[in-house]
């Protein structure tokens, strides 16, 4: 017998003092759904995952939850009142006993739970918050932009951890390769309706695009027939139209329909002016090394950036990338080696901790309080690449109406405050852009439109993102940090370095196995030092290692047939694929048994 569906939803309105934000709303979610949920910002995608989770009561309608089911949200801020550390929190509501999951989890985020929660930083609280669900496994989780402040190798350890899961989840990203990897069905959110597309979120964009076209077709008919009516309304004569009350009425109706309609949000008018053009090459590092403490950023490493390049710099959270891009920009000096910039340079910086905006201050002064900006003795003016401009007309080209100009910037959405970002970055002529971490909150066809402007940008880009497909449209050449002062310089975007990636691993995999069996001769008791927890887990950890061994050495013998790639290549790369993912869990699970190990001889 079919299971009953996990969670339903029918006719839910919800208003918040204003316009509806859903109105007559249904959807169903079954057991292993996995749904990504899409929308422009500010469409109301957070705002339905709490109404799924039950958190935000509707103005009418039901929420029917299955009897038995549980469901789990991932709040962007949780609350952690109460809790001294991220580990209390995470393990509120869980038993000691679940510790290891817990600890399992934030090994993959990259997240220290003896962190106190005073100082913990926003995405260190909402990774705490993403082990917190993955330890919980409720038969429903809600994951809103679980990748934000993730680097590229916890989002790949997450997508497998969810890839593994058999519970149902629904999905806010705008990390398309997170979306392809992971779901089978889209929600689509626009204006106040939601739409549900089965299948891979590959072919979302092409339904999406579809659907508006039918749309404005549909509406370039309404109009015509309206005008087609109005003009025999018009020019009939009294008699014909007393005759005709019911085609006038008929009439009105069309009219009616038409103004119901609700307009789709335009996309913003972003725009990008290179200024005078810098010189061939841009900048210059030759042999530079600096640490920070004891903490090596690079080593006798050099790069040459020539105009019109675009460069991505990809690594792990914390190895260095913003020191580095601060160093080629000339901010700050390195301790050995050299940095020449050249001649007639203009940066403009996209920075990831948003310093630039003071969440005190309204989007108009933030605009008209920037002296580089203002139109001298008009505080509702600013310069545009040289041309004054209305500050409401300017912040209108991206999507901010005149209510939110003159609100606090504290009140904007992740994504609203990375548009008012560019808005003021876009406003300066610059040659060279900095972008660091630029991809965050902003939604998909945000994304698109940057990408299109750097495409057609005269000047150099410097770009830290984790956002694999991002990566791959804009960048030309990509800087890779493999930690301990290791970068390697590879031309192309992350889908070219990756592979080349995968191939180190496997050495660095193969050498730590060498190593734990070393270990395992020599070691004679395994008592010393470890908690239950720690027990269980490294009694488990040598079955889990056999298997995943097991595993890549099918996946190599299956690789090892050389027409194996000209033959069958959509079965080579799921091969390339499941080799490589294997190998990574593999020295996760190596590293994790030497570490236990090392404890328990003492």
């Amino acid at each position: 017998m079919a299971r009953p569906p996990l969670l339903q939803l029918t006719d839910i309105s919800l208003t918040f003092g204003g316009d509806p934000v859903f109105q007559g709303l249904s959807l169903t979610v079954q057991p292993g759904d996995r749904l990504a949920l899409v929308g422009r910002n500010g469409s109301g995608k957070s705002t339905l995952l709490k109404v799924m989770a039950g958190l935000v009561e509707p103005d009418e309608g039901a929420r029917v939850l299955s009897p038995g089911d549980g469901v789990g949200y991932m709040e962007q801020e949780p609350a952690m009142t109460g809790c001294e550390t991220l580990m209390d929190f995470a393990l509120r509501d869980l038993g000691e006993a679940d510790a290891w999951r817990v600890e399992a989890a934030a090994e993959g985020l990259k997240l220290n739970l003896s962190q106190r929660v005073e100082t913990a930083s926003g995405g260190e609280r909402r990774r705490a918050a993403l082990a917190k669900l993955l330890a919980e496994a409720p038969d429903l989780m809600l994951l809103d932009e679980p990748t934000n402040h993730l680097d590229i190798e916890a989002i790949g350890w997450l997508e497998d951890r969810l890839s593994e899961m058999r519970q149902a989840f629904v999905l806010i990203s705008h990390d398309r390769a997170f979306l392809r990897a992971l779901t089978r069905a889209t929600l689509w959110i626009d204006r106040g309706e939601v739409r549900r597309r089965e299948g891979a979120f590959e072919g979302f964009e092409d339904w999406r695009d579809t659907v508006w076209f039918e749309e404005d077709q549909a509406r370039h008919k309404l109009d015509r027939k309206i005008k087609a009516e109005a003009k025999w309304a018009v020019e009939g004569i009294s008699a014909r139209r007393k005759r005709n009350q019911g085609r006038v009425r008929a009439l009105q109706s069309l009219r009616e329909e038409r103004s119901s309609q609700i307009r789709r949000e335009g996309t913003a008018a972003m725009a990008l002016d290179s200024g005078p053009k810098s010189g061939r090459r841009v900048m210059e590092a030759k042999g530079i090394s600096k640490t920070y403490g004891d903490k090596l950023i690079c080593r006798d490493f050099s790069l040459r950036v020539l105009r019109g390049d675009r460069v991505a710099f990809v690594g792990p959270n914390g190895v260095g990338k913003t020191t580095m891009i601060e160093m080629l920009t000339g901010k700050i000096a390195p301790d050995e080696g050299t940095i020449t910039l050249g001649t007639g340079l203009e940066i403009a910086v996209f920075d990831q901790r948003r310093a630039a905006l003071d969440p005190e201050m309204t989007l108009w002064e933030s605009m008209t309080g920037d002296t580089d900006m203002r139109v001298s003795g008009r505080a509702d003016q600013v310069m545009v690449r040289g041309t004054p401009r209305h500050v409401v007309g300017y912040l209108k080209d991206f999507l901010f109406d005149e209510v939110q100009a003159r609100a606090p910037v504290g009140s904007l959405s992740g994504g609203e405050k990375a548009r008012l970002l560019l808005a003021k970055l876009m406003a300066k002529p610059s040659n060279v852009m900095v972008l660091d971490e630029p991809t965050n909150d902003l939604d998909i066809e945000t994304l698109d439109l940057l990408q299109e402007i750097l495409d057609d940008y005269d000047g150099t880009v410097l770009l830290v993102s984790h956002d694999r497909d991002f990566l791959d449209r804009v960048a030309t050449t990509t800087v890779a940090f493999e930690g301990q002062g290791r970068i390697v310089v590879h031309a192309g975007g992350w889908s070219d370095y990756a592979p080349k990636r995968k191939l180190v691993e496997a050495s660095v995999s193969s050498t730590r196995a060498d190593k734990r069996r070393q270990e395992q001769e020599k070691t004679a008791s395994k008592d010393g030092g470890l908690t239950f927890t720690e027990r269980h887990r490294l009694d488990a950890l040598p079955k889990e290692i056999a298997r995943l061994e097991a595993e890549i050495a099918k996946l190599s013998l299956l690789m090892s047939d050389a027409e194996l790639f000209s033959r069958e290549p959509v079965k080579f790369r799921k091969a390339t694929d499941a080799l490589a993912e294997r190998q990574s869990k593999l020295a996760a699970a190596e590293e994790e048994w030497l570490a236990l190990e090392e404890k328990a001889s003492g």
